[in-house]
């Protein structure tokens, strides 16, 4: 009885690591559009600005913009997005040297102006207070 009582702790012991194991699974996988990078399907394109190797993109869903600095082919080169609201001195931001996308920064700004952008290298672009509403 008593090693019956011990596999059966074996078992419940090896569920529940397997149970963990699966809950955390892997990172998550990084976007494959900027649509993607927004958080899906409700995001739709209102606005682009060219940075020679990467494109800011500006999305919406109806609620929440949110902008990415897209960049055309996977290397190391630093990469930025950026976004505030009319009225407020500070941007939000998502500066680094990451492979394929910086972003996403989303801000809700309801009757608002906004002021957006991004980097890529030397390369910048940020807008004049626009989209409003």
């Amino acid at each position: 009885m008593r090693r019956l009582k011990q596999g059966a702790a074996l078992a419940v012991a090896t569920v529940a690591a397997l149970a963990g194991t699966l809950a955390t699974g892997s990172p998550a996988m990084a976007a494959s559009t900027p649509i993607g990078a927004c958080g899906g399907g409700s995001y739709h394109e209102i606005d682009r600005h060219d940075l020679g190797k990467a494109t800011v993109y500006l999305l919406y869903n109806g609620t929440t913009n949110c902008v990415v600095t897209w960049k055309d082919s996977r290397n190391s080169t630093y990469v930025n997005a950026v976004m505030r609201v009319e009225g407020s001195t500070t941007w939000g931001q998502d500066p680094g040297n990451f492979s394929t996308y910086a972003g996403p920064v989303k801000i809700s700004a309801k009757g608002k102006c906004i002021q957006w952008g991004g980097d890529y290298g030397s390369a910048y672009y940020t807008s004049p207070f626009e989209h409003c509403g």
